[in-house]
């Protein structure tokens, strides 16, 4: 199988523009003390993520209408938040979603 020039430096520059976003922040923070406002600020980052990617996945979404709500993925989301507010262990939620999941479409 061939790989013409184009599409490697296409696949290349993809990957370095993907990387530098990612990698950067990281180089130029290294040595620098952040203040504590910010390093507050930043710890709900990826909570606030994990949310937005939750409720987008339990939302059903048409033109003209009103977000419905998905009825698999919120029955199976039950137990799963059931397990994190009792257990706080990510691999615990993890398996109690798929499992849920899983269950779920077997039944429907």
């Amino acid at each position: 199988m061939m790989i013409h020039e184009y599409t490697l430096l296409a696949i290349l520059g993809s990957a370095l523009v993907t990387l530098i976003p990612r990698v950067l922040p990281f180089l130029l923070v290294r040595k620098m003390e952040l203040p504590e406002f910010l390093l507050r600020y930043l710890s709900y980052v990826p909570l606030a993520i994990l949310t937005a990617l939750f409720i987008q996945s339990l939302l059903q979404k048409e033109a003209g209408q009103f977000p419905s709500v998905k009825l698999l993925p919120f029955l199976a989301s039950l137990p799963t938040i059931l397990t994190a507010i009792l257990t706080k262990s990510l691999i615990a939620i993890v398996i109690v979603g798929v499992i849920s999941m899983a269950v779920l479409r077997l039944i429907v």
